[in-house]
């Protein structure tokens, strides 16, 4: 009886530490499947303001402080465009002065709590940067996706896709010089995003299935008048694109992608967010499982081959090795593949999805030498 009674313990025990770990991997896995839409990513770090002055600010000592370029600068209620680091400025060891162009909106006060992004603008086109446009409506499969259209006079459209952690008004970056080489701009919202419809599951499948959303954006630019398009996607947004390229039934359509620090590997990605929440790393392979678990999600043995196999159109490849959300190897791997399609660009010091950031003006030449030959 003894024996029976410690047996039935040992069981117990068992499989409450095996749920205890399949519901730790499942938590793990929801830093990347429930990463909500313009919020920082959990490998951005949290910089403390230590004073303001007159075009300047000064932040907590930090890799992240010190990246070269230009960025908005986020908190609770707070937004605000700061430029490069400033030499030559007085100030404790334990801290960063940058250029402060512009506070957007709310106010910086000592003790804040603020964060880097990539999404410089804010409010759109209009507002931000002047530029006449229409809020539309995408027909999706989930329901209308809103969108806004920028105008020119090419019969190419470029679709903007952003992805994770970031919201369309990342396409701003690119937006007035886009409008200057007169390409008519699609920036969409997908699944997911404010205002877009909600997916069934409430996940975020990492691009393979809000690619869809992206073929609708395809169908209504070639409805409106777009006799080609170029796709325009950062992060996910890179893989969205990628698969639409491959997938949709409009493919004759797209003449080239730009893919900026493109998420090839979602596995490598999930567990990079998972490592990033502290989860330990007995968990992270736990949090693969989950996600496909919840998810469909293919493994990367299946989808990785998939980008260089499928793709038929020019690419434009911008990414870096400070990437620590989806490294670069892959995007290196890609160019390699199809040295015929692929032209890499790496920006070094730069952040997942910040290669603009990090160098605006090598981002807009590496734009334009790809574009021109395209329309």
């Amino acid at each position: 009886m003894r024996t029976a009674k410690a047996t039935a313990a040992a069981v117990t025990a068992v499989i409450g530490a095996g749920a205890a770990a399949v519901a730790a991997g499942r938590l793990a896995s929801d830093a990347a499947l429930k990463a909500p839409p313009g919020r920082p990513l959990p490998t951005e770090p949290r910089l403390t303001v230590h004073g303001t002055a007159a075009g300047q600010i000064r932040l907590t000592r930090d890799l992240a402080a010190l990246r070269p370029g230009r960025y908005g600068l986020s908190g609770d209620g707070s937004h605000a465009v700061v430029g490069p680091v400033l030499t030559g400025v007085q100030h404790p060891a334990d801290t960063v002065v940058r250029r402060l162009e512009s506070v957007t909106h709310g106010t910086l006060r000592s003790g804040d709590k603020v964060w880097l992004t990539p999404n410089v603008h804010v409010g759109d086109p209009g507002t931000a940067l002047g530029l006449e446009h229409a809020d539309v409506d995408v027909p999706g499969e989930l329901g209308a996706l809103p969108a806004w259209f920028v105008p020119g006079k090419r019969t190419t459209w470029v679709i903007a896709v952003h992805g994770l952690g970031t919201t369309r008004e990342l396409a701003l970056n690119v937006m007035g010089f886009l409008h200057r080489s007169h390409f008519p701009v699609l920036a969409l919202a997908y699944r997911g995003d404010l205002g877009a419809p909600r997916p069934p599951d409430g996940l975020n499948h990492l691009g393979q299935n809000e690619w869809r959303d992206v073929d609708a954006a395809i169908r209504h630019a070639v409805r409106h008048g777009a006799r080609q398009v170029v796709l325009h996607g950062w992060s996910t947004g890179a893989t969205m694109a990628l698969h639409a390229a491959a997938h949709s039934e409009l493919r004759d359509r797209v003449s080239g992608l730009v893919l900026d620090s493109p998420v090839l590997s979602w596995e490598t990605t999930l567990r990079a967010l998972a490592s990033a929440r502290r989860t330990p790393g007995p968990l992270l392979p736990l949090a693969v499982r989950a996600a496909q678990g919840r998810t469909g999600l293919s493994g990367d043995r299946a989808a990785g081959t998939a980008p260089a196999d499928g793709l038929r159109v020019p690419a434009l490849v911008l990414h870096g090795p400070g990437d620590t959300v989806a490294p670069w190897q892959p995007s290196r791997r890609l160019a390699a593949a199809r040295p015929d399609l692929v032209a890499l660009r790496t920006v070094a010091d730069a952040p997942h999805g910040a290669m603009w950031n990090a160098d605006p003006d090598g981002y807009e030449e590496a734009l334009r030498r790809f574009l021109t030959p395209l329309v």
